[in-house]
């Protein structure tokens, strides 16, 4: 017989509790729900496999595997240690400490490739918010001691993205409440982009490739033009191929066409910690 883990909002409402222990609320179960189903999406993605794929690993049905990662399915201990070792995980990993993460998660990370403008909004925003505002690169570099294009040339990407972690991990430890600009490629890395995911309102601020373009050689950055005539094509693809991945934040604000006050203006608003609430999770 397989045991369950107990949807919280479903429990008997007559059971007894101990004196002094509150029933859990409706919102903290689906908060558990939501947030396994979150992490064993993650996760799937990071292997890069299908619903169908997982399905095969695990024994389990990609029907509720559907449901599962929309956070609408209990499940057995059985099933989720056969989803965690097909996803090369642990059931302990996949649960979490179960509390619910966007009643404590205050730091919000702005996503998207260079030229979404991150940097510039993410001023104004912490000034309209009233909270620090911090790049993620520029703290990489500090902790490296040099820029990022000198720890690319000299020590490769797997320094960069072993440093980029390490800073990470420092930062969400050392600050409750911030915006965090993040790199165009954080979300390549699997970890670094499921910390994100777990412990801050990630928010993609989507253009188009033209806008992209267009905003960084005004800021005077040549460098995806310079010996490189097919720049463009090149910004195209990467953006193309990162779109399901920035299309994962728990919002997605389109800067196209709009001015930075609208821009700004609109995230705060549905950024307001007094408005967050638990449906907006992924």
């Amino acid at each position: 017989m397989e045991v369950y883990y107990r949807n919280v909002a479903t429990r008997n409402p007559h059971q007894r509790r101990p004196r002094g222990q509150e029933a859990p609320s409706h919102q903290q179960g689906q908060a558990v729900l939501l947030q396994l189903g979150h992490r064993v999406r993650a996760n799937r993605l990071a292997r890069k496999m299908t619903l169908r794929q997982l399905a095969s690993n695990s024994g389990v049905s990609s029907r509720f595997l559907s449901d599962l990662e929309a956070g609408k399915a209990n499940i057995s201990v059985v099933k989720l240690a056969s989803i965690a070792r097909a996803v090369g995980t642990g059931p302990a990993e996949l649960l979490g400490d179960g509390a619910a993460p966007s009643l404590r998660r205050k730091v919000v990370s702005l996503l998207g490739l260079r030229g979404a403008g991150k940097s510039t909004v993410g001023r104004l925003l912490s000034e309209k918010l009233s909270i620090p505002f911090f790049e993620l690169d520029k703290l990489i570099e500090q902790e490296a001691g040099m820029r990022l294009s000198e720890i690319f040339a000299f020590h490769g990407e797997d320094y960069y993205r072993r440093v980029e972690l390490s800073v990470l991990k420092r930062f969400l430890l050392e600050h409750e409440d911030a915006i965090l600009a993040t790199g165009g490629s954080v979300v390549t890395s699997p970890e670094a982009f499921r910390l994100l995911s777990e412990r801050t309102r990630t928010v993609w601020l989507k253009a188009t490739p033209e806008e992209h373009w267009d905003r960084v050689v005004k800021q005077g950055d040549l460098r995806p033009i310079e010996n490189q005539p097919h720049a463009m094509a090149e910004l195209r693809r990467r953006l193309r191929e990162r779109e399901p991945l920035y299309s994962r934040a728990e919002l997605t604000c389109s800067t196209s066409g709009r001015s930075l006050a609208s821009v700004v203006s609109e995230l705060a608003r549905r950024l307001d910690r007094r408005a967050w609430s638990l449906a907006q999770i992924p």
